[in-house]
């Protein structure tokens, strides 16, 4: 499911220029991606806390990019989740941790370059003014595999988080 992603004749020529140089493809929670690592290291199951079902890279990257008022809809993972600010204007990754608390990691050139999610939180991002594009990368360790990987669905975030019903209503596409 490619949801939010504009058409291409409607992007930024800037970020137009970066998906096209560094080949990304539309993500399924919004903007476009590309993986760029996986660690030939592997650790294993018994090596791991049991949220992991398998043997996992030790590591993956991605670079990521967001443009206009497109977004990376809540979801969340397994592992922790380091943001790498590279190019465009600042981006804001909208935070709900297991207790109900918000909190807001600043990525740009003003704001900061790097920023965690914590395994188990929820997250969504999009630019902080909806105009230009942000370009960032993802690490992730243990690394990224898509059954680590959960989408929110609006209703049920609601459900458990209804202090925050404006923001989920806002980054959510269910």
């Amino acid at each position: 499911m490619l949801c939010g992603n504009k058409q291409d004749s409607n992007l930024d020529e800037s970020a137009r220029y970066w998906i096209d140089h560094l080949e990304l493809s539309p993500h399924p929670e919004g903007g476009y991606y590309r993986a760029t690592y996986k660690a030939a290291l592997t650790i294993a199951p018994s090596a791991l806390p049991s949220r992991f079902g398998g043997d996992r890279a030790a590591s993956t990257a991605i670079y990521f990019l967001l443009e206009g008022r497109d977004f990376s809809a809540f979801h969340r993972l397994a592992a922790d989740e380091v943001w790498h600010f590279y190019a465009g204007s600042s981006l804001v990754v909208y935070v709900i941790d297991g207790e109900g608390n918000a909190s807001e990691l600043h990525l740009g050139s003003e704001a900061g370059f790097q920023g965690v999610v914590k395994a188990g939180c929820w997250f969504a991002s999009r630019l902080k003014e909806p105009v230009g594009f942000a370009l960032v990368g993802c690490t992730v360790a243990p690394g990224f595999e898509y059954e680590d990987f959960e989408m929110a669905t609006r209703s049920e975030l609601i459900g458990v988080y209804p202090a925050h019903r404006k923001l989920i209503e806002e980054l959510t596409r269910q």
